[in-house]
């Protein structure tokens, strides 16, 4: 009864120690400043499928497909099994292990003694073997929890992963129509300008002309023929890029030859009192690294402490007869204690270590607040300046076009200068050229939105 009692009394101290862990329990912030953090991370719904608000189908098909195919993703997701599957590991340290063996032993001449000359003994084992880390003061749930913090923030960079992939698409999609928008143009342009070079021969043929009016008109011809590689390059700088992220080969992508560039229907919207924070992965994953950092505290802290453990033995040991029975039944029970008395100033060491490392992640995370807001809130007024430069310009083309009708008509009237021609065809070149390359922009500010927001940014 005395016995029961001692092992029951051993039993609730060994359980009582393990409930206890080292280091400091970790609590998530919640502020940083005045910047409210309370809401945990949480992917925004439309994130994989917000892109279907431009209707345009080619763009949706190559997000579908990267999604698939690209394999920087598939890495993202297989570091997310390989992370839990560490997690899992490190979370079974705290339990009972064993292995199961069955060993066969022959040996001759044992020992010196000349009474075991040419005697040859045999042996049998087989049983369990059994240890077990009685974790009394918390290192291993520590090291779990770093563990688990890893694996989620594993998690959360995959998430990370799908936007800035889809991200990337949008993007180089909009570089693709933007060069082929731009590449069109200019072709208009060179139409235009072969038109006008065309009535200044027909005047000079008359002497109604000179050779500095045609030279001059065939500077700007020119100058707009050397644009045009430029355009092919992006072209094919683009093509490149999403054939690159579809996981295809060179020559496999297929886009239709309109360069349309999408448009938003309804424009972006942010909702008063809305925590655009909670979808940004980046700052979740600095705080589950931050997570991690301070559970590693816990793992230094618990080399303070001693360290129990128990190894043991159950099966059957037989000698020659290799017989199996309870003459044969063996057990052993070695349980230990480590304590690392003697080198303390390397345990101290490893938690100071420990605990700058915890205080590094705590700055990475608050910079990282500090960037995602700005970041968010620079994108807004980015894509809205932007919006804002296109409708001007798309007024200034409108007005360069009809400017150019009139100089012509004059031109060929012969009451109007040729420079004026030549001025007004020139500013409309500019002009459409400035206003491809805006709508580009804008697409691509739009773009910079999404990625920012996490995705979670609304239409009205």
């Amino acid at each position: 009864m005395r016995n029961t009692v001692k092992l029951s009394t051993l039993a609730l101290l060994v359980a009582s120690l393990s409930a206890c862990s080292a280091g400091p329990d970790y609590q998530r912030p919640e502020k940083v400043e005045s910047i409210n953090l309370s809401q945990p991370y949480q992917q925004a719904e439309q994130a994989l499928n917000w892109w279907q608000a431009f209707d345009d189908a080619e763009l949706n098909q190559l997000v579908e497909r990267a999604l698939e195919q690209n394999r920087t993703l598939a890495q993202a997701r297989a570091n997310v099994d390989r992370a839990y599957a560490v997690f899992r590991d490190a979370d079974n340290d705290s339990w009972p292990k064993g292995t199961l063996e069955t060993g066969y032993q022959a040996s001759e001449n044992n020992t010196l003694s000349a009474d075991d000359d040419d005697v040859i003994t045999r042996g049998y084992s087989s049983g369990a073997n059994l240890s077990w880390d009685l974790d009394l003061f918390g290192k291993l749930r520590r090291a779990s929890e770093a563990a688990e913090a890893q694996a989620q923030q594993a998690d959360i960079l995959w998430r990370d992963a799908q936007v800035r992939l889809i991200s990337q698409v949008a993007t180089s999609y909009g570089e693709y129509r933007g060069a082929q928008l731009r590449l069109e143009v200019a072709e208009e342009n060179l139409e235009n300008l072969q038109q006008s070079r065309a009535i200044v021969l027909a005047r000079l043929e008359v002497g109604m002309a000179s050779e500095l009016e045609l030279a001059q008109i065939d500077v700007q011809l020119h100058r707009v023929k050397a644009s045009v590689p430029a355009y092919r390059e992006a072209l094919s700088a683009a093509d490149a890029t999403l054939s690159a992220l579809l996981a295809l080969e060179p020559g496999q992508l297929e886009l239709s030859a309109d360069p349309q560039l999408p448009e938003l229907k309804r424009p972006v919207a942010v909702v008063d009192g809305e925590n655009y924070l909670r979808h940004r992965a980046d700052v979740a994953s600095s705080e589950r690294l931050l997570a991690a950092r301070t559970a590693n505290i816990g793992v230094a802290t618990a080399d303070l402490y001693p360290n129990l453990s128990v190894r043991g033995f159950l099966g059957f040991l037989s000698g020659p007869g290799l017989t199996l029975g309870s003459e044969t039944q063996s057990w052993s029970v070695a349980p230990s204690l480590s304590w690392q008395a003697a080198d303390l100033g390397s345990v101290k060491a490893r938690i100071r270590q420990a605990e700058a490392s915890a205080q590094m992640a705590l700055a990475q995370f608050e910079q990282q607040v500090f960037d995602a807001i700005n970041e968010m809130q620079l994108s807004l007024n980015s894509y809205n300046l932007s919006r804002e430069q296109q409708l001007n310009t798309e007024q200034q083309w409108q007005a360069s076009k009809k400017a150019v009708e009139i100089a012509r008509q004059r031109y060929e009237a012969g009451s109007n200068e040729f420079l004026d021609l030549l001025d007004a065809e020139r500013e409309l070149l500019r002009s459409r050229d400035q206003l491809a390359q805006l709508q580009e922009q804008s697409f691509v500010r739009l773009v910079d939105i999404y990625r920012n927001f996490g995705g979670g940014i609304q239409l009205r």
